[in-house]
């Protein structure tokens, strides 16, 4: 659930598909029959993801007597490796990837109604098919989702002398500065700001404030509820002083997450795969609990999908019809997210997860989840910007409003 970045030498593979399909297309014998179509996955995790695929392989072709090669990429990697395809004419029938509407903006991809089943496509959760929706028509399938929520460690919190998790933002800066005066090095809130997945920690916060990145077509990502927000994160970590050291730079995964599974953090916003590292480890008491709002509604919860789009290719329709097929049956899909740890795109998924207690506090919200506005072509460029930039406003000269400002122009320009 990272990023990538598109180069124009794409849109010329778009116009050149009418004709040449900016490649080979999926390999076929003498007589045109489709023997073998190519999968680019994300590594999820590297037990489960390239086992899960090697034996939906083995299913696929034994199903349609058609080969899938599989090629599993780490997130680290994956947006270059599958740009470099793109731009070389040479895509993937399926890529999973976090980001498809530039794609699909240039008539790459095929949408839902070329490739997916009525019963496949009625199973969708709404707000998956929403996100994977460009100008009126599904092109990005959802593979898996995450939802975030607020892990809080129940042992600092009993020497805090705090009762209760945090449910207003006032409440949540006094927490964080019980916590901090514990001493030994722990922290309130380990806050990543980094380049990581800055765009998810503030979508969660500015969510749980009245805040957008979008509204009505329109960026609004200096709106002063926005701006409030930004600047609340800047003042526990510039004038409070209740996150660690530099957040402007801390990541996610082996920043927050590593701090909170040590035991020296008494907050961090979190989801499932953390829950079951936590589990794993064995040395941290944590509870999950939603999120604390600005604004005295109900708790709002960010949201992140990941997409499996299907690239037109050459003869390539029905072998990728298949592969949803097999794909979104629930022994197939389900296992799947149960083995990496997230959770249900599916109707049909909330069923099957749905008797799970330490899923609770996400399946609740997930039909309503929020999501940042990945159906905008340009999204991907300004979260880029985003990653590298929102961090700045919580440094000791940092200025929120500035780096908004910023951000707006950016993403006005045209990303």
């Amino acid at each position: 659930m990272k990023r990538r970045t598109f180069s124009l030498l794409a849109a010329a593979c778009a116009a050149a598909l009418t004709l040449t399909a900016c490649g080979s297309g999926a390999d076929a014998d003498a007589d045109g029959e489709v023997t073998s179509i190519k999968l680019v996955a994300a590594e999820y995790s590297k037990s489960n993801t390239a086992a899960f695929w090697s034996q939906f392989a083995d299913k696929y072709e034994a199903k349609t007597g058609i080969q899938l090669d599989v090629q599993v990429v780490s997130w680290n990697d994956i947006d270059q490796q599958s740009s470099t395809m793109i731009q070389n004419g040479s895509p993937p029938d399926i890529l999973n990837l976090n980001a498809y509407a530039s794609y699909a903006a240039d008539d790459l991809l095929y949408h839902a109604d070329e490739v997916l089943s009525p019963a496949v496509r009625e199973d969708l959760l709404d707000a998956f098919v929403d996100s994977g929706t460009y100008d009126g028509k599904l092109y990005g399938m959802p593979d898996l989702a995450s939802a975030r929520a607020l892990f809080y460690n129940k042992t600092l919190f009993a020497q805090a002398g705090i009762a209760e998790p945090p449910t207003t933002w006032p409440e949540f800066a006094e927490a964080a500065r019980k916590l901090t005066a514990l001493g030994d090095g722990v922290v309130g809130y380990a806050q990543p700001l980094g380049p990581e997945e800055a765009q998810a920690e503030f979508s969660i916060w500015l969510f749980n404030n009245g805040g957008e990145w979008k509204s009505d077509g329109t960026w609004v990502i200096n709106s002063p509820a926005n701006v409030e927000t930004l600047r609340f994160l800047r003042q526990l970590a510039v004038e409070d002083k209740v996150t660690q050291n530099n957040p402007a730079r801390t990541n996610r995964t082996d920043g927050a997450f590593a701090l909170f599974r040590s035991g020296k953090a008494g907050m961090v916003v979190g989801f499932s795969p953390l829950a079951a590292d936590l589990d794993q480890d064995g040395t941290v008491e944590y509870g999950v609990a939603p999120m604390p709002t600005n604004t005295g509604g109900e708790p709002q919860t960010y949201g992140v999908t990941d997409y499996l789009m299907a690239f037109k290719r050459p003869g390539n329709q029905d072998a990728v019809t298949a592969f949803y097929d097999l794909y979104y049956s629930p022994e197939e899909v389900n296992t799947f997210i149960r083995d990496e740890g997230f959770l249900p795109v599916t109707e049909s998924g909330l069923a099957e997860f749905g008797d799970d207690p330490a899923l609770a506090v996400y399946l609740d919200t997930l039909p309503n989840v929020r999501l940042t506005p990945t159906d905008d072509p340009h999204w991907d460029k300004v979260k880029l910007a985003v990653q590298q930039n929102l961090g700045k406003a919580v440094t000791p000269d940092g200025d929120p409003q500035q780096v908004l400002d910023e951000l707006q122009k950016f993403a006005e320009s045209g990303a």
